[in-house]
């Protein structure tokens, strides 16, 4: 009887100290937890940003079509654009390769216009079956989108003089070519458009004289500015194959990301923690778009502000 008195004694204190140990280790929890969500909302002053990244303007977008161009250009046309993506005088000479077509839609052909992750290269993703695009029995589903030229509704003609340029889409950012549709003038009834079909990786090789889509690893120009405007800035100029994720690509050339305590409280990539932000200074353009979970962790913050774990550059 004694020793069972013992032994539930014994038992009954480790009962507690299990118990006290649980508890201990609860609120250990709760505080992780709370520091991480305090973390988790944190958000950074402008000045606050670990690093600067900006991307070099690259050769891919608007690619210069010097095996799909005319021969001959108008010497009356006049390039739009003043050195950003231009409207080539002549237009796509479509009998340069057999796989380039034209055909004359409306401006409402009925296409659903996608892209992969660079947005940019824009091809036809679905099409409206009762759409013109679609009843032409032209153009299909992958096509790629090259050049478009307005014509004018009483002229017949690319304006009312005859002398609207074509305008080169070839490898154009997608925001650039929906401004494009965005902005026709209500005179324009129909366009001409050319077509590519094949897939991105071969439209980028013909339009850079090459018989076929190269193996090579085609790479980009990462410009990343830490502690900028201060006597302690260091610049570093990376090279990085398309694609490549920015914080993966700093942390792996010894560049910070982070700031105070989370440069060791931070999810290491995880996208849990919220604090990798840099300041996409330039070249914004070449990244993927903001997620929502993405803006909202970054509402406080100027819009070039990244959360460099989900920001990918092309």
């Amino acid at each position: 009887s004694t020793k069972h008195q013992d032994s539930m004694a014994v038992s009954s204190f480790l009962s507690c100290r299990l118990l006290v140990a649980a508890i201990a280790m609860n609120h250990l929890t709760t505080v992780c937890c709370a520091f991480g969500s305090i973390l988790a909302r944190h958000r950074l002053p402008p000045s606050a940003a670990a690093a600067s990244v900006s991307f070099l303007p690259q050769r891919r977008h608007f690619i210069t079509t010097t095996q799909l161009s005319a021969s001959s250009p108008d010497d009356d046309d006049e390039d739009r654009s003043s050195g950003s993506p231009s409207a080539a005088a002549a237009g796509i000479d479509v009998s340069s390769d057999p796989r380039l077509y034209r055909v004359r839609l409306s401006r409402a052909p009925g296409i659903e216009w996608g892209t992969d992750l660079s947005f940019s290269f824009v091809y036809v993703r679905e099409m409206d079956p009762s759409g013109e695009a679609s009843m032409s029995k032209q153009v299909q589903v992958g096509d790629q989108l090259c050049e478009i030229k307005p014509i004018n509704r009483a002229t017949g003609a690319g304006d009312d003089n005859g002398k609207q340029a074509p305008i080169n889409l070839v490898g154009a950012p997608f925001d650039f070519v929906m401004e494009t549709f965005a902005l026709l003038d209500k005179s324009v009834a129909d366009l001409d458009m050319v077509f590519f079909r094949g897939t991105k990786e071969e439209l980028k090789a013909a339009a850079s004289g090459k018989d076929k889509a190269g193996d090579e690893v085609e790479t980009i120009t990462v410009m990343v500015y830490e502690n900028k405007g201060t006597p302690q800035e260091v610049i570093h100029r990376l090279q990085a194959p398309v694609g490549v994720n920015i914080r993966q690509l700093c942390v792996d050339n010894g560049i910070n990301v982070y700031q105070s305590v989370t440069r060791w409280t931070n999810c290491k990539g995880k996208q849990l923690c919220g604090t990798c932000i840099v300041n996409v200074s330039g070249g914004g353009v070449n990244t993927n778009r903001k997620s929502m979970d993405e803006a909202s962790t970054l509402r406080e913050n100027p819009e070039t502000y990244r959360l460099s774990c989900v920001t990918f550059a092309h």
